[in-house]
Parts: structure tokens; C-alpha cells; sequence
């Protein structure tokens, strides 16, 4: 199919929470000084203009990052991702970095990116982005078959995010497989699936498929701004978050409630768990 672009929603109230949580536990692996892989099975384009036309017919950044840009006394999650896409824009909100550019700020010279992409435009934009990143390989492949191929990393130490567009039912069950393909070759690694709510069930068997795996130490994070439904659209968004840094937890406790506030209504929720312990 390969029909999706990320453009229309970059920046939105699902990119809000995936990218916050990227960015920590990017900046946890930098605090060792030695080098981690950076692995994205579904990269995108790498950066993203507001004010084009994707962006602007569906304007969902309007109510995602938009909400929080100016947001006072942010919580010190919310903060430093704020903080992040602020580095990348002048004054006015105009770009929005996706998740190889949440990498890339944090990139050092012993660090390596993998990326992965299979949409024709989207791949050339991402290997424009790249460009002078020396660090960084692109490739024109099936992310979910890539991954596997990357593992172990040399340094011993890797984040991998799987972050496909769910274009096909089977992603959900893809994603999964995928982790624990991955997990049974290196299980030290931080692996982060991104999902959307659009029919519970779908997250139901995701979530018993790694209750029922080897997957270990596994948390699962979810932002919903409106109940389930079986009505079309995305009513919420989510992580598993395997092998997470410890203080993830604690951050999140604190940025979820706000971020019901400033993006959701009475009718949001949210949810933090530890679905399987270590």
C-alpha cells in the first residue's frame, strides 16, 4: 500500500507522547560515554514542515505540540521535550523533527543510526536529512527484517523503535513478532512499539501476545483522548516499553495528568503500567 505520509500528522498528540518518551530515554543512553545504535524500523521523512500542506489540511499539531509550545511550568519530562523541538525552530513553531531527528540531537560521534523506510518520497526526504550525518545508514527496506539483521549491536547497547502506520491489521501483530525476533537475540535493549487506539482489540492481542512471550520488564503507557470506540478514527495512542529507564516511570506519573489537561478533555484518560515485571 505504502499510500501513508507521516507529514499529515507530525507534531500531534500521538507524536507528543512518543517523542517525549524517545527523547528521555535517548538522553538516558548519553549518559554513558560509551556508544549505543540507534535502530527505526519506520522512519519517516526525518523532519517535517508545519506549514505545508500536509501538515496544514489536517492541522493536528495544532492540538498536539502546538498546545504545549507556549504551556507554562511544564513537568521536567514535558520540559526537555519541549525543550527539544524548540532547539530545531527559531521563535515560531515551523518544524517538527520525527524520530530520526530525536536521534540525531543526541547523536554523538560513537553513536550509529539504522533507519529504515519504504515509502519513495518519504525515503529520498530522509536521505536528504541524513545527508551529513555520518553516523547514520539509510535504507530502502523492510524495517521489521532489517531490525533483526542489526542485532546484537556491537557496543552491546541499542534503542529501537517500531513505529509502523498500521496501514494493514497485521502491523499489530508484525510489531510484536518483530520485538520478540529481537528480544531473543538481545535482550538488554530498550525496544519501544508505538501503537494506535482505533479498536481495542487489536491492542488486546498485542498486549496478551507479550504477556505469554519471554518479553521482560515491560511498560505500557497510554494517552486517550476520548473512551473506545468502534466508530473510525484514533481515539488514543500508546507504548510498550521494554527494558525502559528507571526513572521513566516516575516522569510519566507526573507528565501524563498534564498532558490530559492540556490536550484532552473531561472525557480523556490515561494509563501506566507495568504489564510484565523483570
Amino acid at each position: 500500500m505504502l499510500s501513508y505520509r507521516h507529514a499529515f500528522h507530525a507534531g500531534n498528540f500521538a507524536d507528543v507522547l512518543k517523542h517525549s518518551v524517545l527523547h528521555h530515554v535517548l538522553n538516558y543512553m548519553t549518559e554513558k560515554e560509551k556508544g549505543f545504535s540507534y535502530i527505526d524500523t519506520h522512519s519517516g521523512a526525518g523532519m517535517y514542515k508545519l506549514q505545508d500542506e500536509y501538515a496544514q489540511k489536517t492541522g493536528e499539531y495544532k492540538q498536539g505540540i502546538g498546545k504545549l509550545y507556549k504551556a507554562p511550568k511544564l513537568t521536567p519530562l514535558l520540559a526537555d521535550y519541549v525543550a527539544l523541538i524548540k532547539s530545531f525552530n527559531t521563535q515560531a513553531l515551523a518544524l517538527y523533527p520525527g524520530s530520526p531527528a530525536v536521534a540525531q540531537y543526541h547523536a554523538r560521534k560513537q553513536d550509529s543510526a539504522r533507519l529504515f523506510e519504504l515509502h519513495n518520497t518519504d525515503i529520498s526526504l530522509l536521505e536528504q536529512f541524513c545527508d551529513h550525518w555520518k553516523q547514520a545508514s539509510v535504507f530502502q527496506k523492510d524495517g521489521y527484517a532489517g531490525l533483526v539483521r542489526q542485532l546484537p549491536p556491537p557496543t552491546r547497547r541499542a534503542v529501537v523503535l517500531i513505529d509502523p502506520p498500521f496501514e494493514i491489521k497485521n502491523d499489530y501483530q508484525k510489531a510484536v513478532d518483530a520485538v520478540i525476533k529481537a528480544y531473543k537475540k538481545f535482550a538488554t535493549g530498550t525496544y519501544i512499539i508505538w501503537y494506535p487506539i482505533v479498536q481495542r482489540h487489536y491492542i488486546d492481542t498485542m498486549e496478551a501476545a507479550i504477556s505469554s512471550s519471554q518479553l521482560s520488564n515491560v511498560m505500557k503507557v497510554e494517552l486517550c483522548l476520548s473512551p473506545d470506540s468502534e466508530q473510525y478514527g484514533m481515539t488514543g495512542t500508546g507504548l510498550f516499553i521494554v527494558n525502559p529507564p528507571w526513572q521513566l516511570a516516575s516522569e510519566l506519573e507526573s507528565a501524563l495528568p498534564q498532558l490530559k489537561t492540556l490536550l484532552g478533555t473531561e472525557q480523556s484518560s490515561y494509563t501506566l503500567d507495568m504489564l510484565v515485571p523483570e
